[in-house]
């Protein structure tokens, strides 16, 4: 089993705002939604698989006034799962980390992610 969950650097947070992505090199574009965010970056399920390593461009549209973070990415995870609605076809669990993100940019990722964390730990208690 992937562990890599416990040797994130950065918390993530279950979070769903909408998102473009752009593989490199071609003109389509995806969107969809996060299923997680943090300052390193996201998760999403798409039903195409992106390639590993594969380098994307993202526009991430956090649910606040501000204009969407625009920044590069490279896809560094992708599990490939049956499609339970549509038997024969895949989704494809994908981590994307950020690259080029700017500082303000990931800060502001940073700010929303704690916002969130703190909302679930008061709704537990």
């Amino acid at each position: 089993m992937w562990n890599g969950i416990n040797r994130r650097k950065f918390p993530r947070a279950s979070y769903k705002c909408l998102i473009t992505i752009k593989k490199r090199l071609t003109a389509k574009t995806i969107s969809t939604h996060t299923e997680n965010i943090g300052a390193g970056g996201i998760c999403v399920l798409i039903k195409e698989d992106l390639g590993l390593f594969q380098g994307v461009d993202l526009e991430l549209f956090l649910e606040d006034t501000r204009p969407p973070i625009k920044c590069g990415g490279t896809v560094v995870w992708v599990v490939k799962k049956s499609e339970p609605k549509q038997k024969g076809s895949y989704i494809y669990d994908t981590g994307i980390e950020f690259i080029d993100v700017r500082p303000e940019d990931r800060d502001r990722i940073s700010e929303a992610v704690e916002e969130i964390l703190k909302s679930q730990t008061k709704g537990k208690k």
